[in-house]
């Protein structure tokens, strides 16, 4: 499965932050996508991208974003938001998840798993599952979901979203709700592997599964003669293609 996690808005993009100049709405976003990417390394057949440019440098625009999630074919994207109102401090607070305003099924049913999941993690107020004719939403060719997570313009909240433990809550929220929906079966390793080694092995993991050398499963089986052959296979065809 191929989720494309999208941070919403770029380090740059003007008026995305908190009044004070505290932190810009992309930190919060980066973060709680790079947290989810990694709870989901531990998933059986599951694939993770980013549309946004990791570093914050560039600002990648809509239309890129969009064009980069369909044309690598994923099946759900999440576009990650902090929420505003105004751009001085305001009494408007808690979470919501929005869907384009087609309201597609698939989607909104993710979406209601979603807001849930953040109600549980942040305790924040519920303001529910919305529509709305967003381009990350509208333009994207696969179910696609826009959680809020806050409000950069609430003091509490603010202070909240600047907080890593609040972005790993948001993080393993947006995870649950799409276990939840696609039923992910989790990985189970039992190789005795030093703790040192732990997080080189989950990308290892990652990397074979995005360039299709191994699905991931099965770590603890033998490998035959005949699967040890087709993913050298997959590797030499991989590197081929890499040098061309």
């Amino acid at each position: 499965m191929k989720i494309i996690f999208d941070a919403g808005h770029g380090y740059f993009t003007p008026g995305k932050r908190i009044p004070d100049g505290s932190m810009r709405e992309w930190e919060f976003n980066s973060k709680v996508c790079e947290y989810a990417k990694e709870l989901l390394m531990g998933y059986a057949g599951v694939i993770v991208k980013f549309t946004h440019d990791i570093t914050g440098k560039f600002d990648v625009p809509l239309k890129d974003r969009t064009d980069i999630a369909n044309k690598w074919g994923a099946d759900v994207l999440v576009s990650v938001h902090a929420n505003a109102a105004g751009n001085g401090w305001h009494s408007g607070e808690g979470v919501e998840t929005y869907v384009d305003s087609s309201k597609p099924k698939d989607a909104y049913d993710l979406a209601v798993k979603v807001q849930n999941q953040l109600l549980r993690e942040t305790g924040r107020r519920n303001r529910g599952v919305k529509t709305a004719d967003f381009h990350m939403l509208r333009e994207s060719n696969m179910t696609a979901i826009l959680p809020e997570c806050g409000f950069m313009t609430n003091k509490e909240e603010a202070a909240l979203l600047k907080a890593d433990s609040y972005r790993r809550k948001c993080a393993q929220a947006i995870v649950n709700g799409l276990v939840e929906h696609y039923q992910l079966r989790k990985i189970v390793v039992n190789l005795e592997v030093p703790s040192d080694y732990a997080y080189e092995l989950a990308l290892a993991l990652e990397w074979a599964k995005e360039n299709n050398i191994s699905n991931g499963e099965r770590l603890n089986e033998p490998c035959t003669r005949a699967q040890q052959l087709i993913m050298l296979y997959r590797f030499f065809n991989l590197m081929n293609s890499s040098n061309k």
